[in-house]
């Protein structure tokens, strides 16, 4: 009994403390530079977006398809990157916030589902340079893409980045 209190005392003191202040063993951790490069992914996809757009009006379908394949590289990134440690982070940080809580929630299946929608957009276009065909439906697609798009890094860099805080 004794032994274990100083066995428990000892891995105490051998707990790393992260930059939020909590424990190593905590889950995960707050990182000052998490939310500054998500915004810069969104202003990157921007660029690459209106880099489509003038490939496609040049009428550079092989260009169009190299900067799709561009934005599915960092598009995927950044959803990896959002769900593995900004969503989780929050998560856990507003694990007794109900209203919070939902709020995340229903952030990251919205992102899901729009993710989704983006990917098969994608899988769909990158054929457009081998069949012409393709390109009939393109712009007004890649519109509607853009302005969901659009939305939603307003809605996230406006009201869901704020919660993104160390823990104290």
């Amino acid at each position: 009994m004794v032994f274990g209190f100083f066995k428990k005392k000892k891995h105490q003191q051998n707990v790393r403390v992260l930059e939020d202040g909590s424990d190593a063993e905590s889950g995960i951790r707050f990182s000052s530079e998490l939310v500054p490069r998500l915004k810069s992914d969104h202003q990157e996809l921007l660029v690459i977006y209106q880099a489509i757009q003038k490939r496609f009006a040049e009428g550079d379908l092989g260009g169009t398809v190299s900067k799709l394949a561009d934005f599915r590289y960092l598009l995927q990134d950044h959803l990896l990157t959002e769900n593995v440690r900004f969503y989780l982070y929050l998560s856990q940080q507003f694990a007794e916030d109900e209203t919070n809580s939902e709020l995340i929630r229903g952030f990251r299946q919205e992102m899901d589902a729009i993710g989704r929608i983006v990917l098969r957009f994608l899988d769909r276009y990158e054929k457009m340079a081998d069949d012409h065909g393709l390109a009939n439906s393109f712009l007004q697609e890649f519109g509607e893409i853009g302005a969901v798009l659009t939305k939603r890094i307003k809605k996230e860099e406006q009201t869901l980045y704020p919660l993104y805080l160390p823990h104290y």
